[in-house]
């Protein structure tokens, strides 16, 4: 099995003249980014692994300075590329808590036995979170633990919801 990787930002510029990159972060805060040293950042085909040298928040932006990039025509190179981690990186979630990138892809299923489908991807609404499930039809399920959300298996790959199917 390949390596989980993780896309966590995407280089959305450069910043002064040496080789200092802008980074469009989705971790959160957005300087989370920079707890992770390594970065495999990949554009169409194309990847690489690079070391994170230096980062800081600047505004509401993040700059970053990678291994091998000291001047601004070589970091204009890489606008673009996404950024991903290892899986591996990430530390390990506490009870009761997920990624989300490991509850997409999970089975889901109501307590009564009826299949909804497979999750999509997860939202954020500002109220609560939302899991998008990919059935027959599309079904958008509140994130709510204990009320909507009775039981997540990772090694089983599936989550138990209490739902209405015809909702």
């Amino acid at each position: 099995m390949s390596e989980k990787l993780i896309v966590v930002g995407k280089v959305s510029g450069i910043f002064g003249v040496r080789g200092w990159i802008k980074v469009f972060s989705f971790t959160e805060p957005r300087e989370n980014i920079l707890a992770y040293s390594s970065w495999i950042l990949k554009k169409g085909n194309e990847s690489q692994e690079l070391r994170l040298l230096d980062g800081r928040r600047q505004g509401k932006t993040v700059v970053a300075r990678l291994e091998s990039f000291d001047d601004r025509d070589a970091a204009a190179d890489l606008n673009g590329w996404d950024i991903f981690i290892r899986h591996a990186q990430l530390p390990k979630a506490r009870k009761g808590e997920y990624y989300w990138t490991d509850l997409v892809g999970l089975h889901v299923k109501t307590v009564d036995g009826v299949k909804l489908g497979i999750i999509k991807q997860m939202l954020e609404t500002g109220a609560n979170d939302v899991v998008v499930v990919q059935g027959e039809r599309e079904r958008l399920i509140p994130f709510l633990q204990q009320q909507t959300i009775m039981h997540i298996d990772l090694d089983a790959r599936e989550m138990l919801v209490d739902w209405d199917p015809e909702f």
